[in-house]
């Protein structure tokens, strides 16, 4: 006879945790794992990695959750392995093959490729990705052998770095806009050295301003007490990281959380961190125009006092 399964008995927590997921497991797996190890109420990430990826992927707890759309549009840098001269249905090892040529790419067909997809370019989205056509994913009409029209989208590729790394492989780094398939750059590089490719690995190193040498591991934060996991924890307000920031006194706050707009001498800024003086708490987001402050996405007032006795309880 099974043993009772003990329920967890969840709490508030709020902040985000940069995970370094592992290969194998889906974005909502890892997402569930980690929120289970936190006994957290709430929780949400900020954009999905194919199971067959690894790498940064900040996971939002609590009041986070609000913001993580910032995180999904941001700038990303992946480091990824590639075949050439075998075309796969998935555009990655996950796929039967369908298609085999000839390799002959030397280190001038390499410069000019790089130099091609180097900037703003066009791609076709994967049939094999979870965009929704007629409310159901690409992937799940894939599965089914149906081959649905995609609209091209335009994406930059900031920085593109290609190498040999054996005479059938190469290595992609790519600094890319929201939006950018990897899998797809890979394939397309292979039919414009005339060969073919697709991804063997797939690595997203950096997220915005959060990069892999900060990223905690499954295994680690499951071998922490508890107190240990919520100290890996960074403040909700490391989302906002790049915005202007401004502090408001006590009866601005107040106001200020109310929803009201407050007059100061600001100049004007599109995206504005909010700040509480005393005690001194992340409030929201706003932007300034004309001298107003306007209030954006705020956290309540009971996540703001949840997230100052969390502060003073982690070590």
């Amino acid at each position: 006879m099974n043993a009772p399964r003990t329920r967890v008995q969840r709490r508030p927590v709020h902040g985000v945790l940069l995970l370094d997921k592992p290969l194998g497991l889906s974005s909502n797996q890892a997402l569930q794992k980690a929120k289970w190890l936190l006994r957290a109420e709430k929780a949400g990430h900020t954009g999905t990695l194919d199971p067959l990826a690894t790498g940064v992927l900040p996971l939002c707890f609590g009041s986070a959750t609000k913001f993580s759309q910032l995180h999904l549009d941001a700038d990303k840098t992946y480091e990824a392995t590639a075949r050439l001269g075998l075309k796969t249905a998935t555009g990655d090892a996950e796929g039967d093959v369908i298609a085999e040529r000839p390799v002959a790419v030397n280190a001038d067909d390499l410069a000019r490729v790089q130099a091609r997809f180097t900037g703003p370019i066009r791609q076709v989205p994967p049939m094999h990705s979870a965009l929704k056509k007629d409310g159901r994913a690409l992937y799940e009409y894939a599965r089914e052998g149906i081959e649905v029209e995609r609209a091209p989208r335009d994406v930059v590729i900031y920085q593109l770095a290609l190498e040999a790394a054996s005479p059938n492989d190469i290595r992609i780094r790519a600094t890319v806009s929201k939006g950018t398939y990897i899998r797809t750059l890979g394939e397309d590089i292979g039919e414009a050295l005339g060969c073919g490719a697709h991804l063997t690995s797939l690595r997203r190193t950096a997220t915005g301003g959060f990069d892999a040498s900060q990223c905690i591991t499954l295994e680690a934060l499951e071998a922490m007490d508890e107190d240990e996991r919520l100290a890996c924890l960074r403040p909700t307000e490391a989302l906002v990281a790049d915005h202007t920031r401004v502090t408001l006194g006590a009866e601005d706050a107040a106001r200020f959380l109310s929803g009201l707009r407050r007059r100061g001498p600001w100049p004007d800024a599109p995206a504005v961190a909010v700040f509480g003086r005393q005690p001194e708490a992340f409030l929201g987001t706003a932007h300034v125009k004309a001298g107003e402050l306007i209030p954006g996405r705020l956290l309540s007032p009971i996540e703001i006092q949840q997230t100052l006795l969390l502060t003073e309880a982690t070590p």
